[in-house]
């Protein structure tokens, strides 16, 4: 992904949650039914991306990803919440919700 575009997802009033990942990574792959559910229950509120660390690198240092599944909220390109490991859908939610 080009860093002008990821710039320009981030920078929405729409809160946009990022999912840094690995395909070799376990973990993340727990994440992909997680984060459809996030989508189904949140709707419109957030915008979802993924983005592979191996074909991103500059992304993951861009942001100080250091280990996979790494989700981070953003807001107007303000990091409004991080977390890193398996996440349950209703503590991203809530997240979400606080940040509309």
């Amino acid at each position: 992904m080009a860093k002008g575009n990821l710039k320009m997802l981030i920078n929405q009033e729409k809160p946009v949650l990022v999912d840094f990942f690995a395909t070799w990574c376990g973990p993340c792959k727990a994440m992909q039914p997680i984060l459809e559910d996030v989508v189904q229950k949140a709707g419109a509120k957030v915008k979802v991306i993924k983005i592979d660390i191996d074909k991103n690198p500059r992304a993951a240092q861009q942001f100080g990803v250091r280990s996979v599944p790494t989700l981070i909220l953003f807001k107007e390109g303000q990091i409004k919440w991080r977390q890193s490991g398996v996440v349950p859908s209703n503590q991203i939610i809530q997240q979400v919700n606080r940040n509309v």
